[in-house]
């Protein structure tokens, strides 16, 4: 086989690319390690950018999120017993939108095999061969055999534990593992809120969010290493509750739990994202802790912009903005790596951190529920950077 572009991984990130080229006439060939049901039953990420959104229109994948997508012009914070409105029109000028991961990949899979290049399930890819040369090729196994993907250029979307990442010699690594995690669960109940929660409660942090009108998902702070099957239901609503409480009489709506699942916190960045004819985007090169629901849409961003160096090559030939990739790339990963951060070590209680810690954190919370520029510095970065930034 042979291609222009051969795509390791058919996340959201691959497959936004595969089809950004299509319709710039580039080929393109996807490889997905797992089965087309398990690439769809994926849980992650729901809360998009601006840019994300106006990213899947313009490529023909809005018709189901445009209908479905719970359009949000906020979040809240709340500490002290206290709630915070942060409205991100007014802020920043811009929205963002919940849609599920999961959602996002069935409408580009969907179009994928209804139009677009080869998307091939079950295909293994284990190795890369000679990505620093004119014509690197990607192993893999499919259909019970082992195959070649000759390309001028490789894509490696396929995650932190994917063969991309390591196939770059010579790499910076940068990274810090957080001590605490995350207790999700999936509720059959409606959202208590319009808007997502952000709690800094007495004992530690909460995340009100939501999967649709119906479900809620929510979050708790957790020692790491926690055993989801250690919290029984009743335990995990007595939590929240304590961690939402307010003054002003704020209830918490309870249903059955369909889902549980501790996610441990970090982040990572590796330097550079670009060897030879071989290109990093999404996870594979960066990831950040979920609290300020970035990883999703910095992977889009990556795609977005390789979307727009190809098409470049594509009509002048010129390698300008594949050459300079890596470096737009990580200096918006380092910005909202910093975000993430600040988001994370502000609303967490820190083990071992004390009073002295506590009090930090409400002088940040406070800082940016009753100052205007700090509170649109939050919605600026909350809502997506411009994609050039």
């Amino acid at each position: 086989m042979r291609t222009r572009v051969g795509i390791i991984g058919g996340g959201p990130a691959g497959l936004l690319l595969a089809r950004l080229l299509h319709l710039e006439g580039i080929d393109c060939v996807v490889l997905e390690a797992r089965t087309r049901a398990y690439a769809e039953q994926r849980q992650r990420a729901g809360m998009l950018e601006q840019g994300t959104v106006e990213a899947l229109r313009a490529c023909g994948a809005g018709a189901r999120l445009d209908a479905e997508g719970l359009v949000h012009h906020g979040i809240e914070l709340r500490f002290d017993r206290t709630r915070h409105h942060i409205d991100f029109p007014s802020l920043a000028g811009r929205t963002v939108t919940i849609y599920a991961q999961t959602e996002i990949v069935k409408d580009l899979i969907a179009l994928q095999l209804a139009d677009g290049p080869p998307l091939l399930f079950e295909a293994e890819a284990y190795e890369i061969e000679k990505p620093d040369s004119g014509s690197p090729r990607i192993l893999f196994r499919h259909e019970g055999r082992e195959q070649t993907l000759e390309c001028d250029w490789v894509v490696g979307a396929d995650g932190f534990h994917g063969i991309s990442r390591p196939a770059i010699p010579a790499q910076r690594t940068y990274g810090r593992d957080y001590p605490y995690s995350w207790l999700g669960i999936l509720a059959d109940v409606p959202p208590s809120c319009e808007e997502l929660i952000y709690a800094r409660g007495q004992d530690g942090f909460a995340l009100h969010s939501m999967r649709s009108p119906a479900v809620s998902r929510l979050y708790l702070q957790v020692p790491n290493g926690t055993d989801p099957a250690d919290w029984p239901d009743e335990l995990i609503w007595d939590t929240l509750d304590a961690r939402f409480a307010t003054d002003d009489g704020w209830q918490l709506a309870r249903g059955p739990i369909t889902a549980k699942s501790v996610t441990p916190m970090r982040s990572y960045l590796t330097e550079p994202m670009r060897y030879g004819r071989l290109l990093l985007a999404g996870d594979s090169a960066h990831i950040v802790p979920p609290t300020g629901a970035k990883g999703l849409n910095l992977a889009i961003s990556d795609v977005r912009l390789l979307g727009r160096a190809f098409a470049h090559l594509e009509r002048t030939g010129s390698e300008q903005l594949l050459d300079s990739y890596s470096q737009l790339c990580l200096e918006r990963v380092w910005q909202v790596t910093r975000f993430s951060f600040d988001m994370t070590t502000m609303l967490h209680a820190q083990p071992g951190g004390g009073a002295f810690e506590e009090r930090l954190q409400h002088a940040r919370l406070r800082r940016i529920a009753e100052s205007p520029h700090a509170a649109a510095e939050l919605a600026a970065l909350y809502t997506g950077l411009p994609l050039g930034s």
